[in-house]
């Protein structure tokens, strides 16, 4: 187990790598693509943990077929509730964030937002195109469960944000906004956002099992940071809110597992 684990995200880690650096780096330095190309292909370097899925599907699921992963992973209900209330969350800790770095800089919340290089349907299709569906049949279709068997609710949530971080590691250093000391406050919020993530996905997925959570999350967090504008500030606050979170996120599944022994015990006396 841990040694497929292990495999699978050294596979994904250095084929998203090299596509950056390859690919991506290849077509901005030598061939000066257009901001259009550099996009599609960042999307599509997006991709690689679920490439390293399909490419390498019948070594790492052994005895199922394609269909039946994806029947499996979208298996679960879709309960409007769970879905709304994460995608609430997901979008308000960057709202909030943003009103705390403004009440912070003595600046308007709206100053913090612009429509970039893109228009708003571009960046709606880009954003849904990346990350959201790119990588999460890989990440949480794949690599979740295997590390939920080994390991309890919050050690999975860590493992499995930790493992997700850093593999934006080649983007910290080559796609941000921030070098020299304030790389640090930046990879560490990355950490702690992801992982914060990851234990929002997983407090809904391990009750329903459908990989239509993770892709909400993903692109609710996503989404907004195609307008923002913010410096180093926003980061660390940011680390601060989804620390709340986390531990939010902790009560709610002790509450819920207690909940459901008693009930269980209820039944059996």
């Amino acid at each position: 187990m841990i040694s497929k684990i292990r495999k699978y995200v050294i596979a994904s880690y250095l084929v998203f790598w090299v596509m950056v650096l390859g690919i991506c780096g290849t077509a901005s330095m030598v061939f000066h693509c257009s901001p259009f190309v550099m996009r599609t292909l960042s999307n599509i370097c997006a991709w690689s943990p679920t490439l390293v899925l399909l490419l390498g599907f019948r070594y790492w699921c052994k005895g199922q077929s394609l269909k039946e992963f994806f029947r499996k992973a979208f298996s679960g209900k879709i309960k409007l509730g769970w879905l709304s209330g994460t995608a609430a969350v997901t979008i308000m800790a960057t709202v909030i964030t943003v009103m705390i770095t403004g009440a912070v800089q003595h600046r308007n919340f709206s100053s913090y937002w612009q429509l970039g290089n893109w228009s708003f349907l571009a960046s709606l299709i880009f954003s849904i195109m990346t990350g959201p569906t790119g990588e999460e049949a890989g990440w949480r279709g794949f690599l979740r469960p295997l590390i939920n068997e080994k390991y309890g609710y919050i050690k999975s949530c860590v493992v499995q944000g930790v493992i997700w971080a850093f593999w934006h590691t080649v983007l910290w250093f080559v796609d941000s906004d921030f070098g020299g000391l304030q790389l640090i406050p930046y990879i560490i919020s990355n950490v702690v956002v992801m992982t914060g993530l990851c234990f929002m996905m997983n407090l809904v997925m391990n009750r329903y099992n459908n990989l239509f959570y993770g892709i909400v999350i993903h692109f609710c967090f996503n989404f907004l940071y195609c307008f923002l504008k913010v410096d180093i500030l926003f980061y660390v606050i940011l680390s601060a809110v989804y620390i709340f979170i986390i531990a939010g996120c902790i009560a709610a599944d002790r509450c819920m597992t207690l909940k459901k022994k008693d009930k269980l015990y209820k039944k059996d006396i």
